[in-house]
């Protein structure tokens, strides 16, 4: 994948664990809703940044996963960032349809104790 000399600061400065990930928050650009958490690598970075096609590593199958490719829930990413420490990423993304592989909207649980919480109504609790 075509690497820009931006792209590959950003790349220098993550902290990757010891199997060459690092951990990308996936948050709703207009809701702000966090959507889930993936994992990328630094290929996985470049073709998200190329494209602005969500690209994760699937740890199970070991193989590269562009968001959508398959269910047609994509995910555009209008903006990546690092955390302070660089060791964890925070995707900005327009998402279309459900994010979870469940059919949910986020892939994670409703506020148990807020009966107001988006995700447990969508939850139909």
């Amino acid at each position: 994948m075509l690497s820009t000399p931006a792209t590959d600061a950003l790349i220098d400065r993550v902290r990757f664990n010891d199997q060459g990930l690092v951990p990308a928050i996936v948050q709703e650009a207009t809701s702000h809703a966090v959507l889930m958490l993936a994992w990328m690598d630094a290929e996985a970075i470049r073709r998200t940044l190329s494209t602005r096609h969500a690209t994760y590593w699937s740890r199970s199958r070991q193989q590269y996963w562009v968001k959508g490719e398959t269910s047609g829930n994509s995910q555009h990413v209008r903006d990546l960032r690092l955390d302070c420490d660089a060791d964890t990423i925070l995707l900005s993304v327009d998402q279309t349809g459900p994010a979870c592989h469940t059919g949910a909207a986020t892939c994670f649980d409703a506020d148990p104790a807020d009966p107001a919480d988006p995700a447990d109504m969508e939850a139909g609790s």
